[in-house]
């Protein structure tokens, strides 16, 4: 009777495991094919890509509790004040930007956030003392290399859309011709230079005459801008880029002791290729 009931309690295990869909197993934390399955679609990349990143991402997510590493709530709404000063919003207009571009809660941003901030620390302490400063030479072989990397636009003509309601501003995106007293409608030219970076890129990845996603626009109301006209490109010089080339090559020096680090440790781990999604 023992060992039927014995064999009942595998079989249901089995099926259970079966049912989960689990496709790897990485250091006892299961990626299930659901979740390579939605990598690929969020990321737009192939299934082995999808599944070296989940890899990855349990093995850091192990290497953070045997290291002990935390976050405190603090900490993570720190990171979403600076995020909102940053662009001009409330705490609140960020977490509606959020919920309306993605489609992320504030608990969902949080919880992001917070995954951010134990990565962040984890490759600080593994690579904090393997990146030494770029020598003024290697920062000049890069600039000269990369130019056009230091190339943007010099200005933006757009028309600003803005609203208290939402409703009429979607209505405007959708039918250029569409009137309403509720929408007010301002030209302006916007130098690169004056605006966030963030507000830069959501405008150099516009095409001519279209919209841009709707955004909070710090006052309680909502704004669009209307893609007009891009004035030809500027190049930064290289002293004013330096700094900011001097953290893209430590960047990358980094990158290249995180990857050699973590491709060491999956060597070494305890990984278990189940079933690959078809």
């Amino acid at each position: 009777m023992y060992k039927f009931l014995l064999s009942l309690v595998c079989v249901a295990s089995l099926n259970a495991q079966m049912v989960a869909g689990v496709a790897v197993v990485v250091k006892d934390q299961a990626i299930t094919m659901l979740d390579i399955k939605k990598e690929m679609h969020d990321s737009k990349i192939d299934m082995k890509k999808a599944t070296d990143k989940l890899i990855r991402e349990k093995l850091e997510s192990a290497e953070i509790k045997e290291r002990k590493i935390s976050v405190a709530s603090t900490e993570v709404y720190e990171d979403i004040k600076d995020t909102a000063k940053r662009n001009n919003m409330s705490v609140n207009d960020l977490y509606e930007a959020a919920l309306n571009t993605n489609g992320m809660s504030s608990s969902q941003m949080k919880d992001k956030i917070k995954q951010k901030l134990l990565s962040q620390k984890l490759y600080s302490a593994i690579a904090y003392s393997q990146v030494s400063e770029p020598t003024d030479s290697e920062l000049e072989d890069y600039y000269n290399t990369h130019k056009e990397d230091y190339e943007h636009p010099a200005a933006f003509k757009v028309v600003i859309y803005q609203a208290k309601n939402e409703t009429p501003l979607k209505e405007k995106i959708q039918n250029p011709m569409f009137h309403s007293p509720e929408v007010n409608a301002n030209e302006q030219v916007l130098p690169y230079d004056r605006i966030s970076p963030e507000l830069a890129r959501l405008l150099a990845s516009t095409p001519l005459n279209t919209f841009t996603a709707i955004i909070p626009d710090g006052k309680g109301g909502h704004m669009s801008f209307y893609m007009k006209e891009i004035e030809d490109a500027a190049q930064v010089g290289f002293e004013q880029m330096k700094h900011q080339i001097s953290n893209t090559i430590r960047q990358e020096k980094r990158e290249q002791v995180l990857s050699d680090y973590f491709a060491r440790l999956r060597h070494n781990a305890d990984i278990q290729f189940i079933r690959m999604p078809e």
